[in-house]
């Protein structure tokens, strides 16, 4: 598979402009099924503010996100700074909360998955791809 990266960079880099220069009008739907919020964490050796768009399912009042990265075998960047700093803040359209970020029990995700690939038809081929365990990540808003 050629090494693509630079595209998903790009996409990701104008998707999130428009989220944001929108104030949340624009880039909360990808589709009609296909949702997307920003979540902005903290680097976990830099400090420094990241926010970076991502597909979700709702579950509740919790955000259901994947660390996909595409099929890449590394895991994204937010996620592995979610685990360094898992409080984290959410954008769904113009809506912002704080949320606490943790990788979903193996129950959770057993019942999650089904609802993701179902939304989501490319997460089977990624996690296929990618040779690793590909994080189903919660972001709670109750608990923090």
């Amino acid at each position: 598979m050629p090494n693509i990266r630079w595209l998903l960079v790009l996409i990701t880099t104008i998707h999130r402009f428009i989220y944001l220069a929108s104030g949340g009008w624009v880039g909360r739907f990808l589709s009609f099924r296909k949702r997307a919020l920003l979540l902005t964490h903290t680097g976990r050796k830099s400090g420094k503010t990241y926010v970076v768009p991502l597909l979700y399912i709702e579950d509740g009042p919790r955000f259901i996100v994947v660390g996909s990265n595409a099929g890449d075998p590394r895991e994204p960047q937010w996620w592995q700074n979610l685990k360094s700093h898992p409080r984290a803040q959410v954008q769904v359209g113009r809506q912002k909360q704080a949320v606490q970020a943790r990788k979903a029990s193996d129950e959770e995700a057993r019942q999650l998955w089904p609802r993701l690939e179902q939304a989501y038809h490319s997460f089977p081929r990624y996690r296929e791809r990618s040779g690793r365990d590909i994080p189903i990540v919660v972001l709670d808003p109750n608990a923090g």
